[in-house]
């Protein structure tokens, strides 16, 4: 395996939506972006990983990230490397809570940058259940109603890129002989009104900045989680190496 570039600022990595240890009561929470922590450290790199509110809100989880980052990091820059929802916290951060001048980058994986039809179809159909539950267990339920894609458009318009970062993208496609159970419905949906997707998030939805790499798989094989369907074919491939150049790409851009 090809060893990851050195990068001489610090990468944060942001989880996105991650409520199942709360949830369903797990002894812990797995491990955001598997495997990539030990490989970016391996090479030097100094890497952080914050635990942010699984189901929390984009504003709430943003300020959370700001407090773990000036806690950790002070007032030195650093890289952001965001799944999911995580990659609008991170917007959110940079734009709305003032670090834009210690962010060198941002790097979204599978975020939807323009909402995710799955959740306005999600919202429309099941909130009424969902809601109820979700209170009933102490768990906030802001993130899906920010994930719609008009709460997305209406983000984009107050959220505006920070001249001074970079902005780069990673977008999934997962095809159906791929899919495990639980993304086809949301594959099916965003699929029907979107196109591409890798599960819950669609190609366009996915897609910012100055340069987007679309890799294969679904939306939790973005950050290195295998599919087993993928695997149990001999189609499945470790991540590591991508994430690697996506630092490459980072250093090249002198960063």
């Amino acid at each position: 395996m090809l060893i990851a570039p050195k990068l001489s600022a610090p990468v944060v990595l942001v989880h996105g939506v991650s409520g199942f240890a709360r949830l369903f009561c797990a002894r812990e929470a797995p491990e955001s972006f598997p495997g990539i922590r030990a490989y970016f450290e391996g090479s030097g790199n100094r890497v952080l990983t914050p635990r942010l509110s699984p189901t929390a809100g984009i504003a709430t989880r943003a300020a959370e990230l700001r407090a773990f980052v000036k806690r950790e990091l002070g007032g030195q820059p650093f890289h952001l490397i965001g799944h999911s929802l995580g990659g609008l916290d991170s917007r959110f951060l940079i734009s709305r809570l003032g670090l834009h001048a210690q962010v060198r980058s941002l790097t979204t994986v599978g975020t939807p940058h323009r909402g995710t039809a799955f959740a306005d179809w999600g919202i429309a159909r099941l909130s009424r259940v969902l809601g109820p539950l979700f209170r009933a267990c102490g768990v906030a339920a802001d993130c899906f109603f920010d994930l719609t894609t008009d709460a997305c458009r209406r983000f984009n318009e107050d959220t505006p890129d920070a001249p001074n970062v970079r902005y780069f993208s990673v977008a999934g496609v997962c095809e159906k002989p791929w899919l495990t159970a639980g993304w086809r419905v949301p594959a099916g949906v965003v699929r029907r009104f979107e196109g591409a997707n890798d599960g819950i998030v669609s190609v366009a939805s996915a897609t910012w900045g100055e340069r987007t790499e679309v890799w294969e798989g679904d939306h939790l094989n973005l950050v290195n989680r295998p599919n087993k369907r993928m695997r149990k074919a001999g189609e499945w491939t470790d991540r590591r190496e991508r994430y690697g150049a996506l630092l490459a790409q980072l250093q090249a851009c002198g960063l």
